[in-house]
């Protein structure tokens, strides 16, 4: 009985949904192509089970159809900051930072180490080809397995141990991936905002491949494309990430139709997107993303007049007074959001400087904790931030499930008394005329504090540590440098301190992968070549010769292994404790704020939202496909 009233509720609100789509009106910007045969109605675009939101849940209201979103970017790469923004994933982060099913319309896992998926029915690409498993299949077979496709391997987040997966297609919508151990980093690598793409448009791509395509056909394509081999032009036509190929087939709300070089490219809406509204209508509510590449230096000048309808890329908290001069007459407000970085402004002493004397002195916990004790937070969050930020170590922010006020105050309160009396016991207790510390083979202590020059900000935030640090003895100079050569010094160990932003992700969960607190990888400042010994699986860089980074690398090790999320919230906090304690990046003010401009016409954008690459994806998890024009 209970089976038999499950199926009748299931049935009775497939056949409202039903009623509801049919009789959803046309979206506007189709209607000539449904009248003209060459595209059919909405209700039969959509999926049997499209994926429909919630607007209560996140205080949105019904919209419009209509209009052309504008956006401002500062290169053409930016491209690829598009599917970031629109953030279509096979399953992908909700508000609440859960994952949830979104082009998948199911997944199931099993022991952390079985994920099985399930496709929606009827669900179709861009063109209007079917979405099955052998686009899933055709990645993993025809792609990575491939000798002249695969050159860089299995993707790392497919190898567990080194272990690939097994890959079994178990009919037209369902597939599975398994591994003998668990995988916790595999679900998060597909909602990730650069995800793990593990699928591609089969039906579109096989014209580029030798096992499927004519022979004499293949060779005419390399030829008028200019490419080198087939494998070379299969890559350029298949990028998921920077959608520089207009004729490639898309699952994300927007296509591009605007081929490179432009300065102006032109997403419009596909016919075929898997979403709807409450009441059942196809979005995304807005027809054309128009994105301009103009000079970066000039995007917040032409923010303030009114040239973008949703611009945060490029703009600065300095840019704030400028910005909000321009609101009345150019129709827009200017929010701000909080960027979800552990620090705005981070330090990252070198544990690998190749300067022995200075390599030992950072290596001693004592030093690196004098140094962060060193730091006026509480002046940097007045002089450069208004007070409208956070003093904190870099770590997680209050709106993290994982924050505890213990770990952003350790080691982060003003107390120069302390951090003298760190240094001397340290050794550093002799000094010269001017006060300067002597190191112990009678250099200065003299640091040249590299950034990579992107930033006024992290000038103006350094300019006050130089003077914090003048106070307890040390002499600071700052050196910039395009940002290719800053993470080359720095991962050659040329580089004593570098200046960055802090933790990517900030807000996050016990689900979510804490690499970034273990050295884990080369471009981690910090201990870039601890971090290029593990990800190279020690075939390069430098084995781990102290206990404080090979305690996070152990935990973060244990963290891949767990089956529960009781045990990946407990190494969390292992870790995020023995990070600050150990003080292995010096964080400065966290919470501080992203300037969001917002054209006043411009509905369901929230006022406060979370700016930050992992895991909002910027825009992406307040699904702009729900954005919409009050005109």
């Amino acid at each position: 009985m209970r089976i038999l009233f499950k199926t009748l509720v299931s049935v009775y609100c497939a056949c409202l949904f039903f009623v509801s789509s049919s009789m959803a009106q046309e979206i506007p910007f189709f209607e000539g192509l449904v009248k003209d045969g060459k595209l059919p109605p909405m209700q039969e675009r959509l999926p049997e089970n499209p994926l429909q939101l919630n607007f209560e849940k996140t205080n949105k209201t019904i919209g419009k159809y209509g209009g052309d979103l504008r956006l401002i970017m500062g290169k053409a790469k930016d491209l690829g900051q598009i599917t970031v923004y629109t953030y279509a994933r096979l399953v992908g982060y909700a508000e609440d930072f859960t994952i949830q099913p979104d082009i998948a319309e199911a997944y199931h896992v099993a022991e952390g180490r079985d994920f099985t998926f399930k496709l929606r029915q009827g669900h179709r690409w861009s063109d209007g080809h079917p979405v099955t498993s052998e686009d899933f299949r055709y990645f993993w077979e025809d792609m990575v397995k491939n000798e002249k496709l695969g050159k860089k391997g299995v993707p790392a987040q497919l190898l567990v141990d080194g272990e690939e997966p097994t890959f079994t297609v178990v009919d037209e919508l369902t597939f599975r991936y398994t591994w003998e151990k668990p995988n916790p980093s595999f679900l998060p690598a597909l909602a990730a905002p650069s995800p793990l793409y593990i699928y591609r448009p089969a039906h579109y791509m096989k014209q580029f491949h030798e096992k499927y395509a004519d022979k004499d056909e293949l060779a005419n394509k390399v030829a008028d494309n200019d490419a080198r081999d087939w494998g070379a032009l299969h890559t350029r036509k298949q990028r998921q990430r920077r959608p520089e190929n207009p004729e490639l087939p898309t699952l994300q709300a927007w296509r591009n139709t605007t081929p490179p070089p432009s300065t102006r490219f032109i997403f419009e809406r596909n016919p075929y997107f898997h979403r709807v509204d409450p009441e059942g209508r196809q979005l995304p509510y807005i027809d054309r993303l128009v994105m301009s590449v103009v000079s970066k230096d000039v995007v917040a000048a032409k923010a303030g007049t009114g040239e973008a309808d949703l611009q945060a890329r490029y703009l600065q908290f300095s840019d704030v007074p400028y910005l909000k001069r321009g609101e009345k007459r150019n129709n827009f407000t200017t929010r701000l959001w909080s960027l979800g970085r552990g620090s705005q402004v981070a330090l990252f002493p070198n544990l690998n400087a190749n300067d022995e004397v200075w390599r030992t002195v950072l290596q001693d916990v004592r030093f690196r904790r004098a140094l962060s004790l060193g730091i006026n937070r509480k002046e940097i969050n007045e002089v450069i931030y208004f007070g409208l930020a956070y003093p904190s170590a870099n770590t997680v922010m209050p709106q993290s499930k994982l924050y505890k006020a213990e770990y952003s105050q350790m080691w982060a309160e003003y107390d120069r008394d302390k951090a003298n009396a760190l240094l001397d016991e340290i050794g550093l207790d002799k000094r010269d005329a001017d006060g300067t510390r002597l190191l112990p083979d009678g250099r200065r202590a003299e640091i040249t504090i590299e950034t990579a020059g992107e930033s006024s900000e992290e000038t103006d935030v350094l300019e006050l540590i130089t003077d914090h640090y003048r106070e307890i003895g040390l002499k600071i100079f700052i050196r910039s440098s395009q940002r290719d050569i800053f993470r080359r010094r720095a991962a050659a160990g040329e580089t004593l301190i570098s200046v960055f932003s802090g933790l990517n992700n900030a807000v996050a969960t016990e689900t979510m992968n804490p690499e970034e607190l273990a050295p884990t990888d080369e471009a981690q400042l910090q201990w870039p070549k601890w971090g290029q010994y593990a990800s190279t699986n020690t075939k390069a860089g430098e084995p781990i010769d102290l206990d404080g980074p090979m305690l996070q690398l152990q935990l973060f090790n244990k963290w891949m292994l767990a089956n529960t999320n009781e045990e990946r919230m407990e190494i969390w906090h292992e870790m995020l404790s023995g990070y600050t304690n150990q003080v292995f990046s010096i964080g400065t003010v966290n919470n501080s704020r992203q300037p969001v401009v917002v054209s006043n016409d411009l509905r369901n954008v929230p006022q406060e939202g979370i700016y930050a690459w992992e895991p909002t994806s910027y825009f992406g998890i307040y699904k702009p496909d729900t954005f919409w024009y009050d005109r």
